[in-house]
């Protein structure tokens, strides 16, 4: 292996995503590898506008992996203007990634991008690069601005990375390049071998149960609220993740009596999974969500319990036995249903349920082969 650079559309929190699954054994299986991860820069203005506690980024600062000490890093940088008024925004943000890894003692990293934004960054450097296309954010709804910065990163990193990985069939199809490999989502199936207790803050009582980032971009807010009302009396809905809805839709899902608990540390997500009666997903079915590999699916299939999902990507090709897929118009009537059943629940499935550990073998071998000549 050798010195990574990893850009990230998330923070490296408590709320493990892709990233933080394959980073970390990555590390854990490599003494010899370090990594610096950099999350997405600060944007102060930005804060203010929207009146959120204005703060710079955090810079470079160690990284907490038990095994890995000393050799995980983390850099938040800073954006202190938008582009339109500093054209050498994303320039400034890459000379300051580039300080960050000459400190952090990185000689010759890989580039490892997942911000189509971030090709400034290859640009500069000439790293070998690969592209780990996650979510096609061309078809996601962004002002006409922004779509089109992104077409044009996501053209020049297609183009000009050694390598590009892809979460999903659909990502597959769309994302050409001369070398390009399919490496989808997955769970740690350890981590729910075990009865699990039912934490705290997880109400009593009968609870159907989503747990992912509520996002317009996904979720499907009204039909949440419908839900939420038919449950009524008899069941609560509970939202567990990092909330990042405007607050008018925080409010259509509070006053219809679903339970927004906020992220969990990603430990702990298998206790509320296994504790729920039945988990569902009430998403919205569109060209972006069509090019996803939601990791609930995985995560879904380990917990053993009753799914109720929208016909989306990921869990429409599941069906009977293991998930109930219906139209929009049935989803309610169809968690009311899995709710009622009596029937003993079948085992949690793991045959055929992949893990990171093999995911994180995959993406070992192709950053190797970003070192060949």
């Amino acid at each position: 292996m050798t010195d990574l650079v990893v850009v990230s559309l998330e923070a490296w929190d408590g709320v493990w995503r892709r990233h933080q699954h394959l980073v970390s054994r990555l590390l854990l299986g490599d003494p010899d590898l370090r990594v610096l991860f950099v999350e997405p820069p600060a944007d102060p203005l930005h804060d203010a506008r929207r009146g959120a506690r204005v703060r710079r980024g955090r810079g470079l600062r160690p990284g907490d992996l038990a095994g890995a000490e000393g050799r995980l890093w983390l850099f938040q940088p800073t954006k202190w203007l938008p582009r339109r008024v500093d054209p050498q925004a994303d320039a400034r943000v890459s000379s300051s990634i580039v300080g960050a890894a000459r400190r952090a003692g990185l000689q010759d990293p890989v580039l490892w991008l997942n911000d189509p934004l971030s090709a400034d960054l290859l640009r500069r450097t000439g790293w070998p690069a690969l592209y780990d296309v996650t979510d096609d954010w061309l078809l996601a709804d962004r002002p006409p601005r922004e779509h089109d910065r992104l077409v044009e990163g996501e053209g020049y990193l297609l183009a000009h990375c050694r390598h590009v990985v892809v979460c999903s069939p659909r990502l597959l199809e769309t994302k050409k390049s001369q070398r390009v490999t399919l490496l989808q989502n997955a769970v740690d199936l350890d981590a729910y071998r075990e009865d699990l207790p039912r934490p705290a803050d997880l109400p009593a009582g009968t609870v159907a149960l989503y747990v992912g980032t509520l996002h317009r971009d996904r979720l499907d807010v009204e039909l949440s609220a419908d839900l939420a009302r038919a449950l009524a009396g008899t069941a609560i809905l509970v939202f567990v993740g990092p909330v990042a809805l405007e607050a008018g839709d925080q409010e259509l899902l509070t006053a219809a009596g679903a339970l927004l608990l906020g992220p969990r540390e990603h430990a702990t997500v298998p206790s509320y999974l296994t504790n729920a009666d039945a988990l569902v997903v009430p998403h919205v079915v569109t060209d972006f969500t069509e090019s996803l590999d939601p990791i609930k699916v995985y995560e879904y299939l380990a917990a053993g319990r009753r799914i109720v999902s929208t016909p989306v990507a990921g869990f429409r090709e599941l069906g009977e036995p293991e998930a109930r897929v219906v139209p929009r118009e049935a989803f309610v009537g169809a968690v009311l249903d899995a709710l009622a059943e009596t029937e003993p629940l079948p085992p949690p499935r793991a045959a055929g349920v992949p893990t990171w550990d093999e995911r994180a073998a995959v993406m070992r071998s192709v950053v190797e082969d970003l070192r060949s000549p």
